[in-house]
């Protein structure tokens, strides 16, 4: 490890990989509202954040197992379409928080043409909220899990232990994973319903 008078040790989040404190100190000096989605290994945490000197705000909170919980979710918690609807949720609890504009804020997730970081910020467009990003692709058929669906049809029939193993989370909840599509539009239209 590198020292002397001139070695100056980076902050521990940084050096954990957790923040890019360039970034930060952006939002901070614009006075930015950020949109900011995370994705674990389990589930999809969006927060809607002001930025306070004492420590950020919260504005608006959503996260994916609300999808289980109070919209009957019978698909993963993590994925595209989970992703989408998670971000439509925080849309309309940022749009009730008074919120019309937000920065996208995607931190250290580097950026993909249809990943699920970009899922979550259509939500929340489609929702309402004013976000700027660029060309957000044709994730259309993505959010709606049609690429889910597609891929279960074709391993159903190849490779029918394969598919059982991959999909026996959706099959215990009583969802066929073919028919992931319509359960999406079944569960987004109890959102829109519901107000949020």
């Amino acid at each position: 490890m590198a020292h002397g008078s001139n070695y100056k040790v980076k902050y521990r989040r940084r050096r954990e990989g957790k923040t890019n404190y360039y970034k930060r100190y952006v939002y901070v000096i614009n006075n930015a509202i950020r949109f900011v989605p995370r994705i674990t290994n389990e589930y999809v945490i969006i927060d809607v954040t002001k930025f306070d000197p004492k420590g950020d705000v919260m504005l608006a909170v959503a996260h994916s197992i609300e999808l289980v919980k109070k919209y009957g979710w019978k698909g993963d918690t993590n994925n595209t379409p989970a992703a989408y609807l998670t971000g439509y949720l925080a849309g309309l609890r940022a749009l009730k928080a008074g919120v019309k504009n937000a920065v996208a804020d995607i931190g250290l997730f580097v950026p993909t043409k249809g990943g699920r970081i970009f899922a979550a910020i259509k939500g929340a467009i489609d929702a309402g909220l004013q976000i700027p990003v660029g060309d957000l692709g044709d994730i259309e058929e993505r959010v709606k899990g049609v690429h889910i669906s597609e891929y279960a049809k074709k391993l159903q029939s190849e490779n029918p232990e394969l598919y059982k193993k991959l999909f026996s989370r959706y099959m215990a909840r009583g969802l066929d994973p073919q028919n992931l599509p319509q359960h999406f539009e079944e569960v987004l239209k109890k959102i829109k319903e519901a107000g949020s």
